[in-house]
């Protein structure tokens, strides 16, 4: 009768232990991807507004040198005027053909975002990714078309992409990111980021300012404690950022 009662006892132990460990594990997340992360709540932002102007308004009383502002890829490019609606977009025959084998949960599914991608690259380009991401497909390898489309194409953003009113639109990347990264630093005095982030623990930063580590940046947005949807916070502030390396 003994043997029989510490055996669940030493189990509930184990378990008790596990649960600790657990608790602190996702405490050391925490404290490494969300510690100091501060995203900002802004006005629906559109081609009227300076990025700059916007970046430096919200945070102006919140980064401080040392510190890092990220902004959103697609809020960028909005602010370029590079957000067009479906119909104000004419595909060709070229076009029609190629988006009717893109991945169903991809960003090029429309006929008027492959046109996008043929404006943004050329056709031969688009041809030659589509080809060979075809070939990819029947060896089981993905991604063959965005290495050869190149960075502008993959940065596509199809119908319902981006927050409202813009999910409406086709968003293309932003231009000159690094250019437009450096700008923020010059009004702000603090290191900036354009950084293309998703739920599935993958970021890509597109843009820096000068001496920022591309890599080292895209290890603190994996969690994307950015919001582009009903969050409306595309703009975020790390402080002492450079204290996660």
């Amino acid at each position: 009768m003994k043997d029989k009662y510490i055996l669940p006892q030493q189990e509930k132990n184990k378990r008790y232990l596990l649960k600790i460990l657990l608790l602190q594990f996702l405490g050391y997340l925490e404290a490494k991807f969300m510690h100091g992360k501060i995203p900002i709540k802004t006005h629906i932002i559109t081609e009227k507004d300076d990025i700059i102007e916007v970046v430096y308004y919200y945070t102006k009383d919140i980064a401080e040198p040392g510190d890092l502002i990220s902004i959103a890829e697609s809020v960028v490019a909005i602010t370029q005027g590079r957000a067009y609606l479906p119909e104000d977009i004419k595909p060709g025959i070229l076009a029609k053909i190629l988006c009717k084998f893109t991945d169903r949960n991809g960003s090029l599914t429309s006929p008027q975002a492959m046109q996008c991608a043929i404006n943004e690259v050329g056709r031969f380009r688009i041809l030659i990714a589509s080809i060979i991401g075809g070939l990819g497909k029947l060896l089981g390898r993905k991604g063959w078309f965005f290495i050869i489309a190149g960075r502008k194409v993959a940065l596509i953003d199809d119908i319902a992409g981006t927050m409202p009113p813009y999910h409406r639109y086709i968003v293309l990347g932003p231009k000159d990111p690094d250019a437009v990264c450096e700008r923020i630093k010059e009004k702000t005095g603090v290191d900036a980021v354009i950084i293309d982030a998703n739920d599935l623990l993958r970021a890509d930063c597109i843009g820096a300012s000068k001496g920022v580590d591309k890599k080292f940046i895209e290890s603190l947005f994996i969690d994307n404690p950015s919001g582009n949807a009903e969050q409306q916070t595309p703009i975020v502030v790390i402080k002492n950022y450079k204290e996660f390396k």
